[in-house]
């Protein structure tokens, strides 16, 4: 090879190289490569690069092989391969780093973020002005939780919670969270409701109804937002309550409230497998089967799943607003935010004692609270105005659903705040 001045050599490292003339040849090694300085622009170097060098450099065997070209270079050469050091293994000059994807899909898809803002101007909005949400009647509550469970079906695919199932006791402690302790305190808030305070029977059986259904969809969003690496577990406890809710929501309604009113489980397992378990099975299926049509639906959801959220927010407060506000609102108000706020507390220590050995420990006591305090209170309402002919089972759950997604979401502000 010709000799050409230092600011052209380069170290070739050659870490899988076999061939005829590999016992001449060193792991690395510093080369006069025939060409000057001012051709380095042609080429598209950077650090720790590895790329097929060309068959014309005329390297026996070589055409074929793998090499990782490292810069030893000084002067103004180095500003030449410093320009292409952001490219992502580079093939050649005709790769281009990407730009950044500012597309309306990327701000749909991100609508999600909006979601905790939306629940609280809903939640005003409907304390201001019911006539707002009262058009959003109690008729739509089943197709919008369908909806909301169908997104949830689209979105999931089975091979990103292969993980989450090798941690079988944490999920099984999520599972006891939702339909042990969760239900003894609605049990326990239900009976004070009418034992100590006075208020009717139906409020009490509202309380219960709520403590009886699976996880909330929520709780996987406000799992995502604190620790993201922990939302495939989250999302797995909520589909195996949701699941299992079929039966278990049903059984647990007939131990509680059956004493006290009358409780249809066999409807309540159907309209649960119509509400639930039939949406998430055809989202699963089109994921499965037709991704094509999945992937042109996929950004429109996050807007439309916040829009039926603050619809199902807003409407149930504006809907019952007499109830909330009459003598004995205040004292539902009072029950509700003690029994989530008993639950999220619960969840939390229940975990720390339980898994005080793990070395993720604090991110599954976050996780787990957030699925013992939230439920899915939707359902609760869908079933309470479908089986009870008193209304005024309803407000229990009406309110739950405002304040399980304050209470959520104002623990991610503060859990993400301690983070940082």
């Amino acid at each position: 090879m010709n000799s050409v001045s230092s600011s052209s050599q380069l170290k070739i490292h050659l870490p899988h190289f076999s061939g005829p003339h590999s016992r001449n040849v060193s792991d690395t090694r510093k080369l006069q490569l025939p060409f000057s300085s001012s051709s380095f622009p042609t080429l598209y170097f950077s650090r720790s690069l590895g790329f097929p060098f060309r068959s014309d450099f005329n390297f026996p065997h070589w055409s074929s092989t793998r090499f990782v070209i490292s810069k030893c270079v000084n002067g103004k050469s180095s500003d030449s391969l410093e320009s292409g050091s952001g490219l992502n293994d580079a093939t050649g000059p005709s790769q281009v780093p990407k730009q950044k994807d500012i597309s309306i899909v990327k701000i749909l898809k991100e609508a999600n973020s909006l979601l905790p803002h939306v629940v609280l101007a809903s939640t005003l909005l409907a304390l201001v002005y019911p006539p707002s949400f009262t058009w959003f009647t109690t008729r739509y509550y089943a197709p919008a939780l369908g909806f909301l469970m169908f997104a949830v079906g689209v979105n999931s695919r089975e091979n990103d919670f292969l993980e989450a199932f090798k941690r079988p006791a944490a999920l099984f402690a999520g599972y006891v969270g939702q339909f042990v302790v969760k239900p003894l305190l609605g049990y326990f808030f239900g009976i004070i409701s009418v034992t100590l305070f006075g208020l009717p029977t139906s409020i009490g059986a509202g309380i219960m109804l709520v403590s009886c259904v699976s996880g909330a969809q929520l709780s996987n969003y406000a799992t995502f937002l604190t620790d993201p690496q922990m939302a495939p577990l989250s999302i797995i406890m909520t589909s195996l309550s949701t699941a299992t809710a079929v039966f278990v929501t049903p059984v647990l309604s007939l131990l509680l409230i059956g004493k006290r009113l009358p409780v249809d489980a066999k409807g309540m397992v159907f309209s649960i497998t119509q509400i639930v378990v039939a949406p998430i099975a055809a989202g699963l299926l089109l994921n499965r089967f037709f991704p094509k049509i999945c992937n042109a639906i996929r950004p429109f959801l996050p807007p439309l799943s916040v829009l039926v959220t603050a619809l199902c927010v807003g409407a149930p407060l504006a809907i019952n607003i007499k109830s909330v506000l009459s003598p004995f609102g205040a004292t539902i108000l009072l029950l509700i935010v003690a029994f989530h706020l008993s639950a999220f507390i619960a969840g939390y220590v229940f975990t720390g004692l339980v898994f005080h050995k793990a070395p993720d420990v604090k991110e599954l006591q976050r996780t787990l609270s957030y699925e013992t305090g939230m439920q899915s209170s939707l359902l609760a309402l869908a079933l309470a105005n479908r089986f009870f002919q008193d209304p005024l089972v309803s407000v229990p759950p009406a309110v739950s659903t405002v304040i399980m997604s304050l209470m959520g979401f104002s623990l991610v502000m503060i859990w993400a705040k301690r983070k940082e």
